[in-house]
């Protein structure tokens, strides 16, 4: 009998095949007049800036609700104000895979699209000194990267905090803002990493849908307000051309974004350490040890074939 996971796989590798002739079919910039141009594309690097959530995407929400309304997000298996294993890592080596080695040095600041209320801003706002800041600085100078982290923040407001089903139509036109420092797409394209808890799914397949240019994909990091049963991880998905993949943990997020060609295997490798050494002090009958590593089960057989 075929499973699901089988069934997941083969999808998988059709969305592989069918993103691979999509960037086939873009090496070369386009100008205004429409005609590609082979100069544009020498003379300017192409970096890839992530664009991140806060809430259930970097560090857990713990769930938190008041009157039915979510303070952040749904997730329980975290605590409150914990930091996902791996994460700053995962973002980083997206964020530097391709550049030069003199490039690599300074990849784009992760940009944020939070549903927090600007007019909250005093007690919400992402300081230099927040531990999230704090956190993704510190992932940078680990790999010998200073000044890297937390970039630009772009907040939402009360109206979407409470009312949730406009949280995804704000977090793209925040989006839309973000992508006016590069309007060409010829210096600067994104990856969107996101959750399945706050519409980040909404707002990531309209970026596909209308910035499939600009945007190389959209990550979504499977929560839930349940610990049992456990979420099902959706199949990926395809958006003109485009990924859309769900994952547990960012050593999962990590191995398909070295399937698709966003990640270097040593960016793995590193988001494995990173991931490993963040649960250290967590129970190995825990889930959380369970999610991992079933995904380091995965990325074992990506490492084997590139050991050999």
């Amino acid at each position: 009998m075929i499973t699901l996971s089988q069934i997941q796989l083969v999808i998988f590798f059709f969305l592989i095949a069918n993103v691979v002739s999509f960037q086939t079919n873009h090496q070369q910039l386009k100008t205004s007049s429409g005609t590609t141009s082979l100069a544009a594309s020498e003379a300017y690097p192409t970096f890839t800036q992530v664009i991140s959530d806060v809430d259930d995407t970097l560090k857990s929400s713990g769930g938190v609700n008041v009157g039915g309304v979510a303070l952040g997000g749904i997730d329980v298996q975290y605590e409150r104000g914990d930091f996902y294993p791996g994460v700053a890592e995962f973002m980083l080596e997206i964020s530097r895979h391709g550049l030069s080695d003199e490039d690599s040095k300074c990849p784009p600041k992760v940009a944020i699209l939070t549903a927090r209320a600007e007019e909250f801003k005093m007690a919400l706002e992402i300081k230099e000194d927040s531990k999230l800041a704090v956190a993704m600085r510190t992932a940078g100078e680990r790999a010998g990267i200073s000044g890297w982290g937390v970039g630009p923040v772009l907040y939402g407001s009360v109206a979407e905090w409470v009312i949730q089903f406009r949280k995804g139509l704000r977090k793209f036109t925040n989006f839309e803002r973000l992508i006016q420092q590069d309007p060409t797409g010829m210096i600067m394209q994104y990856v969107y990493v996101g959750d399945t808890g706050e519409l980040d799914q909404e707002a990531g397949e309209t970026m596909l849908r209308e910035y499939p240019e600009v945007v190389k994909a959209v990550f979504l990091h499977v929560v839930s307000d349940e610990l049992d049963p456990p979420p099902t991880i959706p199949p990926p998905k395809i958006i003109n051309g485009r990924p859309l993949v769900f994952f547990k943990t960012y050593v999962g997020a990590a191995v398909d974004a070295v399937q698709l060609g966003f990640m270097e295997v040593s960016g793995l490798e590193t988001v494995i350490l990173a991931a490993t050494e963040r649960l250290g002090n967590t129970p190995r009958e825990s889930d959380k040890w369970r999610d991992l590593q079933n995904d380091i089960g995965r990325a074992e057989t990506i490492l084997s074939q590139y050991s050999l």
